[in-house]
């Protein structure tokens, strides 16, 4: 079984965040998906709407996840990536490069974001 990872906080679910799940189990048989968790979004200054728990909720109920693990610091990837015996890492582009030390430990695959949508966006469309 192919098993493929990707992060991220995931708040105020769009069509992006389905977009690059979709394409990411794609690349395997399995995904896990890793949850920024509440504390891990105030080191990296980011406030979500929904609590860790409630995200966790809403993408085990999204047809193309079969796992959702918690992201608590940014050091953790290795230990994820052999813990779970990952075949492939993927992450938007946006993260272009900043993953490649992993490959050494499964392919690393940088995928295009979904234009014209991000969570950041949507708060500032709420803001106005």
């Amino acid at each position: 079984m192919k098993k493929v990872i990707t992060y991220g906080t995931f708040d105020l679910l769009h069509k992006g965040h389905i977009n690059i799940l979709k394409r990411a189990a794609d690349y395997g048989d399995y995904l896990v998906v890793a949850v920024s968790s509440d504390e891990f979004n105030a080191i990296k200054g980011k406030k979500a709407f929904h609590s860790f728990e409630d995200r966790k909720y809403i993408l085990e109920a999204i047809k193309y996840v079969d796992e959702v693990i918690r992201e608590d610091d940014w050091d953790q990837k290795r230990d994820d990536v052999k813990n779970h015996d990952i075949d492939v890492f993927v992450m938007g582009d946006d993260w272009e490069g900043e993953f490649d030390f992993l490959t050494d430990q499964c392919e690393v695959v940088y995928l295009e974001r979904t234009p014209d949508i991000s969570t950041t966006q949507i708060k500032e469309k709420l803001k106005q």
